[in-house]
């Protein structure tokens, strides 16, 4: 029977949902048993949240100074030393667990299985390749511990409703001393989370300037969402690294997805294929981004976004 331990992402004592996808895809493989791992300097508030979800057997929490801040050359020992009774490790595919579940495979000695979107078995599983122009099925070897990264766009969260038993855990791990945190610099947006928001709105190279890209700002928070960007905006100065939405930004799975005035390149479709509706609006009606929209535009965005947002009142 799979034993399947899952490594809780979570900030400012608030769960983040691509836990309990995380389950959600754990929650696939027949017969097993899924427990939750809190590492925090006081689990519990997390812990409660995670103990919620449905599909959860246990929630462990690891109470420790130094995991003030989720430094992954400090928790992958920890987790390690949890995931001994364990036969497989599961963390999300964002930037916490791409940072994370590397070093976990690495302690343990064994290779790591990314981004998974579907699970066919307790050792066999479905993963996007060729920047998601394909998918293949992998079958890991089944005497050793599975380390594997869950792609959240793939999944739906698991629902609350659950009542897990929550443990404290105590764990002996060697924490490393060359790697310590120092500060923290975040933009305060008062915008959503761009991985975990269920509406984005993206803009592209169309918008011409960073002063420009100001009304993709002003038509997200009319209609409460989050902001995003395609790579082109990006290297263009137009928006913040961190806004990047593609193959080589952050891969999304929003209720509504937004495109304005970006092309539809490969590389950022990729980022959005799992999004439930797709509007795109573009003045090139042979635009790529057209034949995977829902819903689309054809039209100047300068024109179209001012009176959209006229609209939303």
């Amino acid at each position: 029977m799979a034993k399947i331990l899952i490594v809780a992402e979570h900030a400012g004592g608030k769960l983040n949902q691509s836990t309990a996808k995380c389950v959600a895809c754990a929650s696939t493989i027949s017969g097993a048993e899924i427990h939750v791992a809190v590492f925090a300097t006081d689990g519990a508030p997390v812990a409660a949240e995670a103990a919620k979800i449905q599909g959860v057997k246990t929630v462990l929490t690891v109470n420790n100074a130094a995991n003030a801040e989720p430094l992954a050359a400090v928790l992958a020992p920890q987790v390690a030393a949890v995931a001994a009774n364990y036969t497989h490790v599961f963390g999300p595919s964002t930037t916490f667990g791409k940072d994370l579940m590397p070093r976990v495979a690495a302690l343990l000695g064994v290779g790591q299985l990314s981004d998974i979107m579907a699970a066919e078995g307790a050792y066999k599983f479905r993963r996007p390749v060729y920047a998601g122009n394909a998918i293949i099925t992998v079958e890991a070897p089944q005497d050793k511990k599975l380390v594997a990264t869950v792609r959240t766009a793939s999944f739906q969260a698991a629902p609350e409703g659950g009542s897990a038993s929550v443990e404290a855990a105590n764990v002996s791990a060697s924490l490393p001393s060359h790697t310590r945190f120092v500060t923290r610099s975040a933009a305060a947006t008062g915008r959503p989370d761009l991985q975990t928001a269920p509406r984005v709105v993206s803009g592209g190279r169309a918008l011409g300037s960073s002063d420009n890209f100001k009304i993709i700002f002003s038509l997200a928070d009319k209609l409460g969402a989050a902001v995003g960007a395609s790579r082109a905006a990006v290297d263009a100065g137009y928006a913040a690294n961190d806004l990047q939405v593609g193959q080589t930004g952050k891969i999304i799975a929003p209720e509504l997805y937004v495109a304005v005035g970006i092309s539809g390149a490969i590389q950022h479709l990729t980022g959005i294929k799992d999004a439930r509706t797709i509007v795109a609006i573009n003045k090139d009606a042979e635009a790529p981004i057209f034949e995977v929209a829902d819903i689309g535009l054809v039209g100047d965005l300068f024109t179209v976004l001012p009176e959209l947002e006229k609209a939303l009142g």
